[in-house]
């Protein structure tokens, strides 16, 4: 399988689910991921079946959904496949990179870093769209064409950004509690700054919120589901879902931003709401 080492293995809802690492040439470093197959996808009669990508946060592994979230349930029922990437480069000794754990540069953010020293290594948009996803295409019992995109937090910035970025190359998209407005929050712009410098123009292609300011008509029109708690502490000064929700009126595209009491920024969270977002996914992978 490719070049991938796996790590481990475990039987999981008739399915299984696996932990690879693997030496990236996009990143120059090894990168670990989970994937998780369901039962349609094994034995005699298996069968190709959807892949849903899910984007994780700023302090989060491959590990952190994959463990926590209980998706593989529901993925195993609906016959969906499931990809939980790394988010950041690991093991570059850069001065900083430690940071990711303070909400600092470090992070991943789902972008290509142009400003030295992060552009030799921090290049997880292209790792994602031309490294992983095509090996895991060519060599994992999965139907490319239909590929959905989610996360949370920083990977809810990075499902919402590369679904527009990259028009046609998803299906679906859905987002959990994500930073919708980078460019605005201080998050965003320690990264963005860290990553792309201090030329403002060259944030806009990253900020989801401006991208869908941009569309000449509804990328999605099968629409888009963001999930959003009240009590989430970063809500009112890091994740500004507003800001999304007015530039999707502006053009049309269906968007169902629910925001619910008394959830925060965690795992309980998501745990709560991540069937509904499979069932989304499903929907539109047209299982």
């Amino acid at each position: 399988m490719a070049s991938w080492e796996t790590m481990s293995e475990h039987a999981c809802f008739g399915g299984v689910q696996r932990f690879h690492r693997h030496a990236s040439s996009e990143i120059g470093l090894p990168m670990r991921f989970a994937l998780y197959l369901p039962p349609q996808a094994l034995g005699g009669s298996a069968q190709r079946v959807p892949l849903l990508v899910y984007l994780a946060g700023l302090t989060c592994t491959e590990e952190t959904f994959t463990m926590k979230a209980g998706a593989q349930r529901l993925a195993s029922e609906l016959g969906l496949a499931l990809l939980m990437p790394d988010t950041s480069p690991r093991g570059a000794n850069l001065a900083g990179e430690a940071d990711a754990w303070d909400f600092g540069v470090g992070a991943g953010f789902y972008l290509d870093a142009t400003r030295a020293p992060w552009a030799a290594h921090w290049r997880m948009e292209s790792y994602l769209l031309e490294e992983l996803l095509p090996q895991v295409a060519a060599h994992a019992p999965v139907d490319a064409a239909r590929t959905g995109l989610f996360g949370h937090s920083m990977g809810g910035h990075g499902a919402l950004t590369l679904a527009l970025r990259h028009p046609g190359r998803f299906r679906s998209v859905s987002a959990l509690a994500p930073i919708c407005a980078p460019s605005e929050c201080p998050w965003g712009q320690t990264a963005f700054s860290g990553y792309l410098g201090a030329d403002r123009s060259a944030w806009d292609a990253h900020d989801a919120t401006v991208l869908m300011r941009t569309q000449r008509a509804a990328p999605y029109p099968q629409g888009i589901l963001i999930d959003q708690g009240l009590a989430d502490k970063f809500l009112a000064e890091q994740l500004h879902p507003e800001a999304f929700e007015i530039a999707c009126a502006a053009v049309a595209q269906p968007l169902t931003l629910r925001r619910h009491a008394g959830y925060d920024h965690g795992y309980y969270f998501i745990a709560s709401f991540v069937d509904d977002h499979l069932r989304h996914h499903a929907r539109q992978l047209k299982l």
